[in-house]
Formats: C-alpha cells, structure tokens, sequence
C-alpha cells in the first residue's frame, strides 16, 4: 500500500507502476472532500473526485481490472461525505459490497484507515466501505473481525517488530510476524505493517523480503519505482 498525496497525479502514477493498492488522507472541509497528507498541504484543486474517483471511472469505463484501491479518511463527520463521492463507482457496480454477510467483490475495495469510526462502518448495510482492523488485537477486541468488515488489518512496524534490517532478524521477531499473519488469515483478512525502515536501501529491502516470505500480503511503500522493480 501507497500514500500519494503529494504526487501531481497519484492514482494514474501508482496504476503505472504496477501497484495494486493506495492510500489517501481525506479532510471535510467546507463540504468538500480535499486530498492532502497534512492541512497545509491542501488546495481546492485536490479534491477525493478529481484525483481518485473520475481517474477509477474513467479506467475502469474501459477495462475490468481486478487491482483494489484504498480510501483514507480522518474524522466521523467525512465518512458521509465519503459515502456521498463513491455514488458514481456505487452505481457502476465496481465497489466490493458486502450485503446480509455476503461479500462481493468488485473491482474497487474501498478501505477506511486512520481516524476511521469503526462504529460508522459496523452501521453500514449494505457496506462498500471497509475497516483497517488492528493486525495486533485482532483477538483481543470485541469485534467479530473478518472480511465482510475489515479486508485488511494492519499495524506500526516499529512499535510490534521493531528490526532494523541491518542486523540479523530473531527469531522472536520473526515468530511476531508470522504470528500476526497466521492470526490474520484465520479471520480472512490480509495483513500489513506500515512504516517499515526506508533506509538504508539495503535495510529497506531486506524487512520487505523478510516480510514477504513470512506471508504479509502488501508491502507498505512511498518509493513506488523500488516497490514495483522489488
């Protein structure tokens, strides 16, 4: 998974690069949906419609593709509004919908992270827009987790693993990971850790690969040439 919201056109560059999956920090503003990873990144220009919804409408009007996106959003009152911004991929059928605890999966599946009200989505029926479940407490949370509600569950590399990639990884380290995977896939959910270590390169790309073949299933990237030549 991708943040990209400082780059001139996200979505289409990250679709070039072969990535399947981006991330989006959402801000409500005046009843607007603006894009930006801080507020004072934001402009009137950025908007949740100009740079992710009209590109997906206008890709998918002329292909089927199966690659899923994810959308961000940061506070309780924007998930309406976000509601709201998906109608157009909500009534071309490409939103991943789960209805009476079916889920359908569609070209788009639309995750919320961050500040996203678990409450809010939990309410959603029929729901086409997602959790980002606690990867560590998806045990020992009240929540009946699996993919109907949360596609994905991810957690801070730092604060759950903690390897550098320079020296040896332990084998409590590892165990970690793989617990958390293991732990994961159980409910149906896939896994993924943010915030790995971006440097050194060589670091970088020794937690990805250890990552990998520990079974996580999406590598958290902001380098995406490395990521997609990975």
């Amino acid at each position: 998974m991708t943040k990209l919201d400082w780059r001139d056109v996200p979505l289409l560059q990250a679709i070039s690069l072969g990535v399947a999956s981006v991330e989006a920090d959402v801000w409500a503003v005046d009843g607007q949906l603006l894009i930006g990873h801080e507020m004072a990144a934001l402009t009137l220009d950025r908007t949740l419609d100009n740079l992710y919804i009209q590109p997906l409408l206008n890709i998918l009007a002329q292909q089927n593709p199966v690659n899923k996106f994810t959308a961000n959003e940061t506070q309780p009152k924007t998930l309406p509004l976000v509601l709201k911004a998906l109608e157009p991929l909500r009534s071309a059928n490409y939103l991943t919908t789960s209805s009476g605890g079916i889920l359908r999966t569609a070209a788009v599946t639309v995750v919320g992270t961050g500040n996203t009200p678990l409450t809010g989505i939990l309410a959603l029926e029929p729901r086409d827009v997602f959790f980002d479940a606690p990867l560590n407490e998806l045990t020992s949370s009240n929540v009946t987790w699996n993919a109907s509600v949360a596609p994905i569950a991810s957690v801070d590399y730092e604060s759950v693993v903690g390897w550098d990639g320079i020296q040896d990884i332990s084998n409590a380290q590892r165990s970690t990971i793989v617990n958390l995977v293991q732990t994961a896939h159980g409910f149906g959910i896939k896994a993924r850790l943010w915030d790995t270590p971006g440097w050194p390169i060589r670091a970088r790309n020794n937690v990805w690969q250890e990552l990998l073949n520990d079974g996580v299933d999406w590598l958290n990237a902001d380098d995406l040439e490395a990521a997609s030549s990975f």
